[in-house]
């Protein structure tokens, strides 16, 4: 029995040089204030070095493992190249142990595989996306989730994403090719207060159950109602006042908005 437990150990470890100490500051900023509510205590928690930019180019590598990554909804997967070099990725649902994958601008349409967008034939799923080439992968980073390549015009290629939205991207970006794994995520349930703690998540109390000093919802004789126009603790309104600028510097890649 002992021995079938050092195995399980081994198998389920993460490598050391890739894994640092996620330190907590229960939504803290600098200066020690609260920035972040509903934020406190949790779990000692590793943070795993993910390799978004997939810069390591024309070199194959192998699945060794399957990782579960507390701090991401989405599996991880271990990839030993055929240089001895180990790195983390996000991995795609048709992703499984001793599969051999590659990052090259010519790289077989594979799940797993990272190319540039010029290079996708349209109507192909891909995830960990580039704003910049160069850059490292940005969007679609959530489990269950892809853009799928609709257009190519010019210096750009337009994908259409997960929320409905079509954008320009650069030709030139890396995107990894492939739907991300772990769909299921958003049927689980977190079944009791205890876990979310866990998770360093704390409880959020109403405004109108709070005091008039801590939000403008607050006081009254009895159970009352809000008395005002929906407010923030901050005065701000909470009716759904739109923020988003009209002049955004993203406008020009926006070819359909998601509503």
């Amino acid at each position: 029995m002992k021995k079938e437990n050092k195995q399980k150990q081994i198998i389920f470890s993460s490598e050391k040089n890739l894994k640092v100490i996620l330190k907590k500051h229960s939504g803290r900023d600098s200066s020690g204030t609260i920035s972040m509510r509903h934020q406190g205590g949790r779990q000692k928690r590793y943070y795993r070095i993910i390799d978004f930019k997939r810069d390591k180019r024309n070199i194959e590598g192998k699945v060794e493992r399957i990782e579960y990554d507390p701090n991401r909804n989405v599996e991880v997967a271990l990839v030993t190249y055929s240089d001895g070099e180990k790195r983390y990725i996000l991995r795609p649902k048709d992703l499984n142990v001793g599969a051999i994958i590659t990052a090259s601008e010519n790289a077989e349409i594979r799940s797993g595989n990272a190319l540039v967008l010029k290079n996708i034939p349209i109507g192909i799923q891909v995830h960990n996306i580039e704003l910049y080439p160069g850059h490292e992968g940005q969007m679609m980073r959530s489990a269950g989730t892809y853009a799928v390549v609709i257009a190519k015009e010019d210096k750009y290629v337009q994908l259409k994403l997960a929320s409905g939205e079509v954008r320009r991207f650069f030709a030139n970006c890396f995107a990894t090719i492939g739907q991300l794994g772990n769909i299921e995520h958003k049927d689980r349930v977190i079944g009791k207060a205890g876990r979310k703690i866990l998770m360093g998540i704390r409880p959020t109390v109403r405004g109108t159950a709070q005091n008039p000093r801590s939000h403008p919802h607050g006081g009254g004789e009895g159970r009352s109602g809000e008395g005002m126009h929906p407010k923030t603790p901050w005065g701000l309104s909470a009716r759904g006042t739109r923020t988003r600028k009209k002049n955004k510097w993203s406008n020009k890649f926006i070819v359909k908005r998601r509503k």
